[in-house]
């Protein structure tokens, strides 16, 4: 179930993604620059998200989840909490841009900002595990464990603020646009190189793929409906 939800959560970033927000920043910029520079500025803003993700998962030396969470509990205990204290750190970083784009995409639609917001809570789930697990392992305090990763996790309402801030001063068709293929590229960063392959580490070979595909389905099925 973890492989084919995580799958899932995948296939429906990745068709937001594509069909919605990358689409809604082109229409955005292109009425304001024309078409030609329009999709410039896009697709511009679309690579900077990933580079932005790729810069924070090599400024703190991101490892796999299911790393995290196969440590074996006769670790040393400094080794397992420094493990956990340093995934935390790592994941609310990674977390920030996450609650952002979920915020940007709210504000223009709320129906496509509650489908991401439950597409990320689902991958967030192991990410817990990976904060938790190794600090529980080497405390034997649940506690410590529960508020750690609990701790993490705040890094996204804190992206919603920032972005709540942002669009309270500056309210545009241009930042919208901007903002919307950013967070395309962060999903699309995330899907890729966090959701599928800690997904493939779970069930069988085919249940990544089946989970992606019934992703791109009920999302596609989804926004059909909705905008009929």
């Amino acid at each position: 179930m973890l492989s084919l939800a995580l799958g899932f959560s995948a296939g429906v970033m990745i068709y937001v993604s594509f069909m919605e927000l990358l689409l809604l920043s082109f229409e955005s910029l292109s009425g304001i620059y024309g078409h030609t520079y329009g999709q410039l500025i896009g697709v511009t803003s679309f690579i900077s998200g990933l580079l932005v993700m790729l810069f924070i998962d090599q400024l703190f030396d991101h490892h796999s989840i299911a790393d995290f969470i196969s440590r074996s509990s006769n670790k040393e205990e400094s080794l397992l909490i420094r493990t956990g204290v340093f995934s935390a750190i790592a994941l609310a970083i990674h977390n920030f841009p996450e609650g952002f784009a979920t915020f940007t995409a709210a504000v223009y639609d709320p129906a496509v900002g509650a489908t991401l917001a439950i597409a990320i809570a689902i991958h967030n789930i192991p990410e817990g595990l990976a904060v938790s697990v190794p600090i529980y392992y080497a405390t034997k305090s649940k506690s410590k464990a529960f508020w750690i990763s609990f701790a993490s996790g705040l890094a996204e309402p804190l992206g919603a603020v920032i972005g709540f801030l942002i669009f309270r001063t500056v309210y545009n068709e241009a930042l919208f646009g901007i903002s919307f293929a950013l967070c395309a590229g962060i999903m699309i960063y995330v899907s890729l190189n966090e959701l599928l392959p800690v997904s493939k580490e779970y069930g069988k070979p085919s249940d990544p793929i089946m989970g992606v595909t019934a992703g791109i389905i009920v999302m596609a099925i989804s926004l059909i409906l909705m905008y009929a």
